[in-house]
């Protein structure tokens, strides 16, 4: 029940900040222009990296809020998440104190600790 829950819930946080960028329904606050961040995104954003990063985190929160496909949904949200949390702790620093990008980080080890068993097989190798 509690990874049901866990899995609903990152998979909300994913489909609506993934939708958002394409929908514009949230405010989001620009960065400051020069800054680290804004280079960053402003890159990301011009060359198109940034709307297929989105269209995976759409497909992940999808797949991962889905119990039958919660792992394919982790193994697409996983980079994702750590680019999320490098991106808040190197390049725009105390960001990681947000609370979507804490919440989504301890979602996603919880999933993930549920979920050993199954991801045990990659670590071990498929016979």
């Amino acid at each position: 029940m509690k990874e049901k829950i866990a899995g609903g819930l990152l998979g909300l946080i994913f489909v609506v900040f993934g939708l958002n960028f394409f929908l514009n329904f949230l405010p989001v606050p620009p960065a400051e222009e020069g800054s680290p961040p804004a280079m960053f995104l402003g890159a990301m954003f011009t060359t198109g990296f940034l709307g297929f990063v989105k269209v995976l985190e759409i497909v992940g929160g999808v797949l991962v809020a889905w119990p039958k496909m919660r792992r394919l949904g982790l193994l697409l949200l996983g980079p994702v998440i750590v680019n999320i949390l490098a991106f808040n702790v190197f390049v725009a620093p105390g960001g990681w104190t947000q609370p979507p990008v804490i919440i989504a980080v301890v979602l996603a080890a919880f999933l993930l600790w549920a979920e050993r068993k199954s991801f045990a097989a990659f670590i071990k190798g498929v016979e």
